[in-house]
């Protein structure tokens, strides 16, 4: 294959966003694509195969037009738009950046950054009940407290409710000390979080004292109907599957939910069936519901975050594939006995 060079036009004020510090995104190209580039004078000269070039222009130009709507370029993504160079979808990296769900107390803007992020998020926009499922780090939860602060705040529904089973996470710790607003926040405390970085702690506290938005465990939701309200249930893989159905049985006219779980951190009691596969199988053909499975692929945090759920996807992959191997071995050295071979008689 021939090796051939092309020149990018990089604006001045864009070039260390979208070379990366020490010109590490660039590098990052390099290594993946199979090609030289060389930044000087504010202009890019590419050298390689014709196809690789092709690839390593349009990463690229994605992420010069990125820099220019104000974002800060980061590994996550580079990554991510080399990814979809290779499916020949780069050029959706774009549309995905327009769809701003809403600004931080700080102005930062949310938004999905992946292609399965954009279906989640377009999914709890057109369905009445949404389940996300997918592994740690892949905005379940933040984008789904940013679609119903936004639908708050746009008179959509008249309240939120925010609610998670209250269980360790495979410790026991005890008795805890204060009130029983104290001895449940801990469970509560990433829902905090999300709510103070996008609502801002005084609005939330000012919301909160009406009755307007509601962080509360599991628990409390028996017996309750909830009509013109945004429900968000995080950590559903914890949930039993009586649990699941009481919430599920609690929504009401004009409301809105979103069921969000990673189907591998289950922290019930060995041998407990989750609340979330079983409404997985139960409700897979009901009409107004929806289903989103992000994957690795669609971990936004730190790039090592992406490395390790696909490390551990791989692992028990392998493993649930040896535990068949083995099942299947004893299940032919039972056949066997029971048939008369293996020097054993059939009585």
């Amino acid at each position: 294959m021939s090796v051939i060079e092309t020149m990018i036009d990089i604006p001045a004020e864009h070039e260390r966003n979208v070379c990366g510090q020490f010109d590490q995104y660039i590098k990052k190209i390099e290594r993946t694509l199979h090609v030289t580039m060389i930044a000087r004078d504010g202009a890019l000269k590419i050298i390689g195969p014709e196809d690789m070039i092709r690839k390593a222009g349009s990463v690229f130009h994605n992420l010069i037009e990125l820099s220019k709507r104000g974002n800060i370029i980061t590994q996550q993504n580079v990554d991510y738009a080399l990814a979809l160079s290779f499916s020949e979808k780069d050029h959706e990296i774009l549309e995905i950046d327009k769809d701003i769900i809403c600004r931080t107390i700080s102005g930062k803007p949310v938004k999905p950054k992946t292609l399965g992020q954009k279906q989640y998020v377009d999914a709890i926009r057109q369905k009445m009940v949404v389940f996300g499922i997918g592994p740690a780090g892949t905005g379940k939860t933040y984008l789904a407290m940013a679609m119903a602060i936004q639908a708050f705040k746009d008179g959509e529904v008249g309240r939120i409710i925010l609610t998670r089973p209250a269980i360790e996470a495979g410790e026991k710790l005890g008795f805890l000390p204060g009130d029983l607003q104290s001895k449940i926040d801990p469970y509560l405390r990433p829902l905090y979080d999300a709510l103070y970085q996008i609502m801002g702690a005084e609005s939330y506290l000012h919301n909160s004292e009406k009755g307007l938005i509601e962080v509360a465990p599991l628990a409390y939701m028996r017996g309750r109907t909830l009509d013109n309200a945004y429900i968000i249930l995080d950590e559903a893989q914890n949930t039993t599957p009586a649990q699941m159905k009481m919430f599920l049985t609690r929504i009401g006219f004009g409301s809105k939910v979103v069921v969000t779980g990673d189907q591998t951190q289950k922290d019930l009691p060995q041998g407990s069936a989750s609340g979330l596969d079983t409404a997985l199988k139960v409700l897979k053909n009901v009409e107004g519901i929806g289903f989103c499975c992000l994957t690795s692929s669609d971990v936004v945090r730190h790039p090592l975050v992406q490395k390790i759920v696909q490390a551990y996807d791989d692992y028990e992959s392998k493993d649930a594939a040896a535990q068949e191997k083995r099942q299947r071995k004893k299940y032919r050295e039972r056949e066997d006995r029971g048939s008369g071979r293996g020097g054993y008689s059939r009585r």
